[in-house]
């Protein structure tokens, strides 16, 4: 799974490491980081069974549109890329009767919706449990993620390599005295970044 950030990026938070011989550990918590920043913003599970932030495929299930715009459909995963299939379909059958061309609806990418075109559409978006199927490719790209977004990466993934030794420790001794360990919680800062980022359905 692409990471959105390399451990060469993340070395400029991390003046004290020289070279690359930690590469491999970095790459490995930025990815771990990574994972755990799309579970914070509310991304679901993509297609490949992983929680990432980078583009991927997602089979979603909806109950149905908006329920004060009933023309749009908001999906809980963005920015989106494409939209390869929109099934609405009460029975949860999914067959071919029941899927919405292309044609019939027009993309918001950033904002992650499918937006009905009232000129030419000819299905109403059903309203049922999981009365809608979409096949999706979403997600930020590996080659122009944020830059906030890459900075909370890189700030955490410099706290957790920096106090990994600590993991599981709540004090520790340090000349004579009991030091309090830093949470290898989420930042502060970090969450801070992350907000503006967090999928339309999150709860934060």
């Amino acid at each position: 799974m692409p990471s959105l950030v390399s451990a060469a990026t993340a070395r400029e938070y991390l003046p004290e490491l020289q070279g690359t011989t930690a590469d491999s550990i970095l790459d490995n918590v930025i990815a771990r980081v990574e994972s755990a920043f799309a579970v914070f913003i509310g991304f679901p599970k993509a297609d490949s069974g992983a929680f990432r932030l980078d583009q991927g495929t997602y089979t979603l299930y909806l109950d149905g549109p908006m329920w004060d715009n009933h023309e749009v459909i908001m999906l809980p995963v963005r920015p989106l890329v494409s939209v390869a299939s929109l099934h609405s379909d009460v029975d949860r059958a999914y067959g071919s009767s029941t899927l919405i061309a292309a044609s019939e609806y027009e993309l918001d990418l950033p904002n992650a919706r499918i937006i009905q075109k009232p000129n030419t559409a000819t299905t109403a978006y059903d309203r049922g449990y999981r009365a809608l199927k979409i096949v999706c490719d979403a997600g930020f790209s590996t080659g122009s993620p944020p830059a906030e977004l890459v900075h909370a990466i890189c700030l955490q993934t410099a706290l957790v390599f920096r106090n990994r030794s600590n993991i599981g420790r709540e004090t520790i001794s340090q000349q004579g005295s009991s030091v309090k360990v830093l949470s290898m919680d989420i930042h502060a800062e970090v969450r801070r970044l992350l907000y503006p980022l967090r999928a339309p359905y999150a709860v934060l």
